[in-house]
């Protein structure tokens, strides 16, 4: 296992305290002075343990990077990351790695397609903007005799309004060519059935990297992918595994594929766009997409509605631009649902504790809680994370956490980072967080936020992820070859690290956990060899791990979605766009117990579930309702 490289004459240890991702061919580091490095993972790596394949892959990978990295063309736009420095071993001939530009604060491309984001924080202009700006970057790296190859989500960073192209390794040029892929975006032209998805069988070209450019826009303007949603055949016979759907055709356009509920809507685009993706994915049209249909695209917010469309007239609204009022009792079967709040903006937040239902919420640039009082004014955006500990309002943006409470002034703290995303939480009795490599609690009885704190245990700085329950916490860190969890106390001062977890194959793109009394349910998200894989890891309080169950994103199954779940008495429920599930473990196997399907016409999988003692409260982006099952 690699321990140290060297940069010219500068030896460089590989710490986990200088970790800052980890994907499925190597590891990065903060080299601190605005640069990253970036080293391949050796055939000894432990991520590759009892895996024969991977550890030959690896080993052909480093022996063809000598030679390619070297090669590495130059004068390539000015939003590629491309190689610099190269790392070497001791004796200084053979390449590790390399050294390139830190992009910071960055997101992945894949955030911005989470239909939450899009609906609240994520305007359609600023989409439209970022594409434009991928759009002359993809342009100049083909002028340039470049092509991607393994353009996708994940190695596209966005950064305000520009996209950082990353992975440059995997370029293809000259006599290099890229051999690995995305099974999402890429160009099925290229590709026959494999053992279980698609296997590449010729060469990418440039008109794959426009295929791969429309599917992530497509993906990102409406929140599904060309291949997205659930393929329902009227004939059994008919039915086809998910991965073989890009080979035939078999789009979110086909009237037998189920249009994922949390996407928006198609019709929200123009009619000159849509059938741009049509020809693209359905009749094999290859060219570089046409710029004038992206400096032509402009988008409204309908005022009755809210929707935000580019079309001339809202296209969910009556003639008459008038939506009809709801009633206040909804009744769908055995269900009832009555609404408990709505606004013409955006829930931000919500949660309950001890019993209480709390919500933060944004309209017409103002934040204010359930009582209606403002709390601050301000846009809401991307970069914002939130929580609430009973009258107390948490909010992080970057490593500040700010707390608001009626009456006293603003409180700051300085707290690490995860992943970019700032690592705080509360449960209603205390306000818990991550800073200078610890987890920390605030330490008072009653309510007073961030006044005093005490530390819990040591964690790894910037790379910790945690989530607290009512009665106790779980989190994880993973930095190059170290991974670790564990379990804490929310009243109690130390962490028991001695939890087992289960090693992560890939590239962790989401994580999410519930919680109650006696049970965490993790949910991960991780892409593995071109694919995204939905993991679920049940632990109890104590740290033991009960059951693990693993399937494909978006099979259309409860965990083909992360987020919105939540736990109470040992169970789970989970939204999904045909209603709520209940999920239960039961002699170590994860399975449904229960599907109530008269909550479909309440509910769909980007809801988010909070478990009442009257029922389920289901939140949406503007309403919050109670829905009681006989």
């Amino acid at each position: 296992m690699l321990k140290e490289v060297f940069l010219g004459q500068r030896r460089v240890k590989l710490l986990p305290t200088t970790a800052i991702g980890k994907g499925g061919e190597a590891d990065v580091y903060d080299l601190g002075d605005g640069r990253a490095l970036k080293v391949f993972k050796t055939p000894d790596h432990p991520d590759y343990q009892g895996q024969p394949a991977e550890q030959q892959a690896a080993e052909q990978r480093i022996a063809l990077q000598q030679l390619k990295l070297r090669a590495f063309p130059t004068g390539l736009p000015s939003h590629v990351v491309t190689p610099g420095e190269l790392a070497f071993d001791r004796s200084g001939r053979q390449v590790l790695g390399y050294a390139m530009p830190l992009v910071r604060p960055a997101e992945p491309l894949l955030r911005l397609a989470d239909p939450a984001l899009r609906r609240s924080a994520l305007p359609a202009a600023t989409v439209v903007e970022l594409f434009r700006d991928l759009h002359r970057t993809l342009s100049g790296l083909h002028a340039a005799g470049v092509v991607v190859g393994d353009l996708n989500d994940l190695n596209i960073l966005v950064q305000d309004h520009t996209g950082w192209f990353i992975d440059a390794d995997s370029f293809q040029f000259g006599a290099f060519a890229c051999s690995v892929f995305t099974e999402r975006f890429v160009d099925p032209l290229l590709c026959d059935r494999g053992n279980g998805g698609l296997q590449l069988a010729r060469p990418f070209a440039p008109t794959s990297d426009w295929y791969a450019y429309a599917a992530l826009l497509m993906q990102t303007l409406l929140c599904v992918g060309p291949y997205g949603g659930v393929y329902r055949p009227r004939s059994s016979g008919q039915r086809l595994a998910q991965a073989a759907r890009p080979l035939q055709r078999i789009t979110v356009f086909h009237p037998d594929v189920v249009y994922p509920r949390p996407a928006l809507a198609l019709r929200t685009l123009p009619d000159d766009l849509l059938e741009q993706l049509r020809r693209v994915f359905e009749r094999d049209e290859r060219a570089p997409f046409p710029r004038p249909l992206l400096d032509s695209l402009h988008f409204n917010r309908c005022p009755h509605c809210h929707l935000e469309h580019a079309r001339l007239i809202c296209p969910a609204c009556s003639p008459a631009g008038v939506v009809q009022a709801q009633p206040v009792l909804r009744v769908h079967g055995d269900v009832n649902a009555r609404p408990l709040f709505d606004t013409g903006g955006t829930i931000v937040h919500a949660c309950l504790q001890q019993g209480e239902l709390r919500y933060l919420f944004h309209t017409d640039g103002r934040f204010s809680r359930e009582d209606g009082k403002e709390l601050f004014r301000g846009d809401l955006e991307p970069s914002m994370h939130f929580a609430i500990n009973g009258n107390l309002t948490l909010v992080g943006r970057g490593s500040e956490l700010v707390a608001l409470e009626p009456g006293r002034p603003a409180r700051r703290r300085t707290i690490d980072t995860g992943q970019a995303t700032p690592v705080f939480g509360a449960n209603g009795r205390h306000v818990y967080w991550t800073g200078g490599g610890q987890l920390r609690r605030d330490g008072a009885t009653a309510l007073s936020g961030l006044d005093v704190d005490q530390p819990i245990g040591d964690v790894l700085a910037d790379q910790t992820r945690f989530w607290i329950g009512p009665t106790f916490g779980l989190g994880f860190y993973c930095a190059g070859e170290l991974t670790v969890a564990f379990v804490f106390d929310a009243e109690q001062r130390g962490l028991n690290d001695s939890v087992t977890f289960p090693a992560l194959r890939g590239q962790l793109i989401d994580a999410r956990c519930c919680l109650d009394e006696q049970r965490a349910w993790l949910l991960l998200a991780l892409h593995i060899g071109g694919r995204t894989r939905h993991r679920c890891l049940v632990y109890r309080r104590t740290g033991q791990l009960e059951a693990a169950l693993e399937v494909d994103a978006g099979d259309g199954s409860w965990l083909g979605t992360l987020g919105g779940q939540c736990a109470t008495g040992g169970v789970l429920f989970a939204p999904t766009d045909s209603g709520v599930v209940r999920v239960e473990v039961s002699q170590g196997q994860i399975a449904v117990a229960r599907e109530f399907v008269d909550t479909s016409y309440f509910v769909d999988a980007a809801s988010q579930l909070l478990a009442a003692s009257d029922g389920l409260l289901v939140v949406g982006r503007n309403e919050i309702v109670r829905l009681s099952m006989k």
